[in-house]
């Protein structure tokens, strides 16, 4: 496991005191302005370059990276509109990030979200500054928060909470974007902005879905090299917390985020597990995503561990 990993799975506290920072992120941000048919799309090859460039060197927390260790994710942004004379831009920007699995040559998915509010200027050439006191601009704002929700997501799949640091920082992106009038981060506006990301990871009602990724993660797949039956069990018991979210939050955003990022990976999971506990896997995802029959009935239906 990678030596940051072993750190925070020492202390989360640690995060705070590791020294100098370095790049945490390989991420690949990539564009497709095929809906807009007449425009110099010399515009959108500048974006992706200057958008790649912040991504991966700007430095986001105070943990030390090696090469080896950066966390890997992927942007990728659909333009549906693009007004030539302001630099205006309007899509939606899909964010994947993954994770290795401890003695393992898997990766597995943390992250696989579509934002549908992606509305923002960009003149080209400009020149994209962090700037973690202020907002910059709406562009630099969501890739803000993307690239630290990344980051506290993969933290809280190594240690218990270890994410707080950057929640803290989301909380205050948000908190400014807010006021500067831009769409997608206004509270009770979208069920799945920005505004409700944060507020389904932090809000007591449903924090507890950051529980659950640390110990889906660390004590479920991380401990599959050595039990499979012991790693499944406890993934078991984070579906039953996951349900206990539902009951109180039944649309909350973090619901069909870890939808999208688990539910192929879950039939994997539960192939061979044994008939009991898939039946007890279906009746409790089941009331979640009722929509996803197909993909449940092949937890329920998949061939039984003998």
């Amino acid at each position: 496991m990678r030596s940051i990993r072993k750190i925070l799975l020492a202390t989360a506290a640690t995060l705070c005191c590791l020294g100098a920072g370095a790049q945490e992120l390989n991420c690949t941000f990539d564009i497709d302005s095929r809906k807009v048919s007449n425009a110099n799309k010399d515009i959108f090859n500048t974006l992706k370059e200057a958008v790649n460039e912040y991504l991966n060197t700007t430095v986001w927390t105070d943990a030390q990276f090696a090469a080896n260790e950066k966390i890997e994710c992927k942007m990728f942004l659909t333009v549906a509109e693009y007004d030539e004379s302001n630099g205006r831009m309007k899509g939606d920007l899909q964010i994947q990030s993954t994770r290795p699995v401890y003695n393992s040559s898997y990766t597995t998915t943390l992250i696989n979200f579509k934002d549908t509010k992606i509305d923002f200027t960009y003149d080209n050439n400009e020149q994209l500054v962090y700037n973690e006191q202020e907002m910059q601009n709406n562009l630099t704002a969501i890739l803000n928060f993307y690239a630290l929700f990344v980051i506290a997501v993969d933290f809280d799949s190594f240690a218990p909470y270890g994410g707080d640091p950057y929640y803290e920082k989301l909380g205050n992106i948000v908190r400014m974007a807010q006021s500067s009038g831009e769409s997608g981060w206004k509270a009770f506006e979208d069920s799945k902005n920005r505004s409700a990301i944060l507020s389904a990871y932090t809000d007591k009602q449903t924090a507890a879905i950051r529980e659950v990724f640390y110990n889906y993660h660390r004590m479920g797949l991380d401990q599959m090299v050595t039990s499979v039956d012991k790693g499944r069990a406890t993934i078991t018991q984070q579906i039953e917390t996951l349900k206990s979210i539902y009951d109180v939050a039944p649309m909350s955003v973090c619901l069909s985020m870890f939808k999208d990022a688990k539910m192929d990976e879950l039939v994997n999971i539960y192939s061979k597990a044994n008939s009991t506990e898939k039946e007890k896997v279906y009746e409790l995802l089941y009331p979640l995503y009722p929509t996803e029959t197909d993909r449940l009935n092949r937890i329920k239906n998949s061939e039984s561990k003998p």
